[in-house]
C-alpha cells in the first residue's frame, strides 16, 4: 500500500535537508542555501546545492528530497529510507490497515470537493450575483491577475446553492461537511438538515505547501461580524500548521524573497502584488510554535510585521515570547512595526512599494526588539523597578536553550538597560595613560605564594578585592557599572553586595564611601562589608588612602582575572561596535580599557587559565597588601 501523502509531507518538513546531507559532504552556508561538492560525482568545483526541501547538482543533474537522497547516496529501497527517517524524526510508519487506506481515500476524495468549490467560487464572482464581490476586490486595488492568482471567489447568498450545484458532479452533502464547506443546523437534531458554512462572503482559498485547497477563509461584504470565518478543522486543515500564502511564498523565499509574517489575507495578497512574494500569514490565530517551525525551513530570520496599533504590538510580544525557547544560532527573527495604525494593505494603498521598503529595510533583530517590547511602558526611576527591569531581561535570555546564544542575548539586552540608566561620568582631570594599556601594575595588587590550586577560593578572593575597591572608591562606579555587572560573581556575599552597590548608585547624591558602607548596613549588610574589606589578603588599591588612578587600575586587574580571555574579546567587539555606532566618549574609554587589558593577557601579566592566582609582576610584592 502506498503510504499517505500527508505522512510523506510531514516527514520531510520534520528533516533538516543540509543536516541530513551534511554528513556525506562537507556543506558552507551560501545565501539562502547551502552548497559544496556534490557527493554523487568527483568535483572539484562545488556545484551542489540545497535547499529547504530539495537539492540539486548543476554538474551531474542529480535532484530530489530527503528520501531521494538516501536511496541514491546509501542504496536504501524507498521502506528503508522512509523507516530510517522516520525513526530520526520520532514518526511512526502507518501500517496499511484497511482503516489507514479508507482515510487516505477520503483525504484524495477531499482534495477533489475542495477543487470544486473553489471553481464555483469562482465562477460566481464573475457572475451578476457576485459583482458587489467583485466590485469590492477591485476598490481594494486588486487586480484581475491577482484575484485569478489566489483563487478568490464568492460563495453565494443562497443557502444549499453549493450542495445543490456539485451535485452534478456527484458530490454529496457528507462530503461537502467533511471538507468544512457544510454544517448541521442543530448538531443535537440531525433530522435538521444542513446549512453552508459560508454565504454572503468573498472567499479565499487556503492552501498547502504543494499548491492544494485545504479549506477557505470567507469575508463577510459590509459591518456584519465576523468579519472573517475560517472553515472548521478537518482531516486536511489545521489552522495551527498552516500558513496563509503558504505555497507562493515558499517560492518567492526560493528565488531571494524576504519572508514576511503579516497579520490579514488582504495584506498577503496586497504584498504578493507589490512584489513582496515572500509574504504569508496565520490562520485566524495567533502565531504558532508549529507555524514558526513552517517558516524556519522556508528562511533562517523571517520577518515578522505587525499593524501599527495597540493590537499589533500584543501580537509582536506574543511572537517574540513564542520565539525565545525556539531560537538557535541557525535561526532567528526580525520585527518590523508600522506606525498610525496602519497594516501593509493600507500603506501599499497609499503609497506603493516604495512606501513599505523602508519598513521592510529598518525591521529590527528580535535581540534589539525584544528589549524594546519588554521596556515599553515600565519605570526605571527607582532602584527597585531597575531590578524588576534587570530580572525580566535575564529571564527572558535565560528561556534561550543554546547558552553561548543565551549568553549574548543577556549581555545585549543588560547593555541597553545601563546604556539608558547609567549616571554620566565625569573625569576629574587628565590622567597619562592607564595601567594596563602601558603594561604595567597597580601599586598594591597582592602577591600570594604559589599552593594548591583552589579555583572557587582564588576567585571569591579576587572578586573580594573587586569589590572591596569599590566599597571604598564608590567613586568609581559610574565608570564600571556596565562591566562589573557581566561579571559572573560567586553566589552569596559577592552578588548580593554588587545588586545592593548598584541600586545604591542609582539614587545616591554624592558617592562617599562613608554614605555607602553606612546605606549597606542599613541594609543587614554589615557583615558583608567586613567580610570584603578585612585587612588580610587586600590589596593595596582598596585601602581608604589610594590614589584614583591606583583605585581605577586595581579593580580592572581584577575584573580581567575574573572576566576571562574570551568574555574579555565579546565585551571589546561591543564596545567597539558601540563607539562606531554613537562615538560616546563612554564608549571610547571601556575600548581603550578592554584593550589595555586584554594586552595585559596576551602579555602574560594574566594566567589566562585562571587556576593559579595573580601572576606576579616586577612592581608587586608582598609589601604591596595592606595587613
Amino acid at each position: 500500500m502506498a503510504l499517505p501523502p500527508a505522512f510523506l509531507d510531514e516527514l520531510r518538513a520534520r528533516t533538516p535537508l543540509h543536516g541530513l546531507i551534511g554528513r556525506k559532504t562537507r556543506l558552507a552556508r551560501n545565501g539562502r542555501q547551502w552548497k559544496g561538492c556534490c557527493p554523487f560525482h568527483n568535483e572539484k568545483t562545488p556545484s551542489f546545492y540545497v535547499y529547504d526541501d530539495h537539492f540539486h547538482c548543476f554538474g551531474c543533474g542529480a535532484h530530489g528530497d530527503a528520501l531521494t537522497f538516501l536511496m541514491r547516496a546509501e542504496g536504501a529501497s524507498f521502506p528503508e529510507a522512509v523507516e530510517r527517517l522516520a525513526a530520526e524524526a520520532g514518526m511512526e510508519v502507518p501500517k496499511p490497515t484497511p482503516q489507514v487506506a479508507a482515510r487516505e481515500k477520503r483525504a484524495r476524495d477531499l482534495h477533489g470537493v475542495l477543487a470544486a468549490a473553489e471553481a464555483a467560487y469562482r465562477r460566481r464572482l464573475f457572475l451578476p450575483e457576485g459583482r458587489a464581490a467583485l466590485d469590492y476586490l477591485r476598490k481594494r486595488g486588486l487586480s484581475d491577475e491577482t484575484i485569478a492568482r489566489f483563487g478568490l471567489g464568492w460563495s453565494g447568498e443562497g443557502r444549499g446553492a453549493l450542495a445543490a450545484e456539485l451535485k452534478a458532479e456527484g458530490i454529496e452533502p457528507p462530503q461537502l461537511v467533511a471538507a468544512g464547506l457544510m454544517k448541521p443546523r442543530d448538531p443535537d437534531r440531525p433530522e435538521a438538515g444542513l446549512s453552508d458554512m459560508f454565504f454572503g462572503r468573498v472567499m479565499f482559498p487556503i492552501r498547502d505547501r504543494r499548491g492544494r485547497t485545504i479549506s477557505f477563509g470567507g469575508r463577510i461584504l459590509g459591518d456584519g461580524q465576523p468579519k472573517y470565518v475560517n472553515g472548521p478543522e478537518t482531516e486536511l486543515f489545521h489552522k495551527r500548521q498552516g500558513l496563509y500564502g503558504l505555497d507562493l511564498a515558499r517560492e518567492g523565499a526560493f528565488r531571494g524573497a524576504a519572508l514576511l509574517v503579516v497579520e490579514g489575507y488582504m495584506d498577503v495578497i496586497a504584498l504578493h502584488q507589490a512584489g513582496f512574494s515572500g509574504a504569508v500569514a496565520p490562520l485566524g490565530t495567533a502565531l504558532t510554535a508549529e507555524q514558526l517551525e513552517l517558516i524556519w525551513q522556508l528562511s533562517p530570520e523571517p520577518v515578522l510585521c505587525f499593524d501599527g496599533d495597540a493590537a499589533g504590538a500584543r501580537a509582536a510580544a506574543r511572537a517574540a515570547d513564542l520565539a525565545l525557547p525556539l531560537l538557535s544560532p541557525e535561526r532567528s527573527l526580525k520585527l518590523a512595526t508600522l506606525t498610525g495604525g496602519e497594516d501593509p494593505d493600507t500603506l501599499l494603498r497609499k503609497g506603493g512599494p516604495r512606501a513599505f521598503q523602508p519598513v521592510l529595510d529598518a525591521a529590527k533583530p528580535l535581540s534589539a526588539a525584544l528589549y524594546d517590547l519588554l521596556t515599553a511602558g515600565r519605570p526605571r526611576q527607582t532602584p527597585e523597578q531597575r531590578t524588576v527591569l534587570r530580572n525580566l531581561l535575564e529571564e527572558a535570555a535565560r528561556r534561550i536553550p543554546d547558552k553561548v546564544l543565551s549568553g549574548d542575548y543577556r549581555r545585549t539586552l543588560l547593555d541597553r538597560l545601563f546604556a539608558e540608566t547609567r549616571r554620566p561620568f565625569a573625569p576629574a582631570g587628565p590622567r597619562r595613560r592607564p595601567w594596563p594599556g602601558r603594561g604595567e601594575r597597580p601599586m598594591g595588587i597582592p602577591n600570594p605564594p604559589r599552593a594548591p590550586i583552589d579555583l572557587p577560593g582564588i576567585q571569591l578572593e579576587r572578586a573580594r578585592n573587586l569589590l572591596a575597591i569599590l566599597l571604598r572608591h564608590p567613586l568609581l562606579l559610574p565608570e564600571v557599572e556596565e562591566s562589573l555587572m557581566t561579571l559572573d560573581l560567586p553566589e552569596g556575599d559577592c552578588r548580593a553586595l554588587r545588586t545592593a552597590m548598584l541600586d545604591w548608585l542609582a539614587a545616591a547624591e554624592t558617592l562617599d564611601s562613608a554614605a555607602l558602607t553606612g546605606h549597606l548596613a542599613q541594609c543587614g549588610m554589615g557583615n558583608a562589608v567586613n567580610w570584603a574589606t578585612r585587612a588580610t589578603g587586600l590589596c593595596a588599591a582598596a585601602h581608604p588612602a589610594a590614589q584614583p588612578k591606583e583605585a581605577l587600575d586595581g579593580w580592572w586587574y581584577f575584573f580581567g582575572l575574573l572576566r576571562g580571555e574570551a568574555e574579555l574579546l565579546d565585551d571589546l567587539a561591543r564596545a567597539e561596535r558601540r563607539l562606531a555606532e554613537t562615538f560616546d566618549p563612554d564608549a571610547q574609554r571601556q575600548v581603550i580599557r578592554l584593550k589595555g587589558v586584554l594586552d595585559a593577557f596576551r602579555s602574560g601579566e594574566f594566567d589566562p587559565a585562571l587556576d593559579e592566582g595573580p601572576v606576579p609582576g616586577p612592581k608587586a610584592s608582598r609589601a604591596d597588601t595592606i595587613g
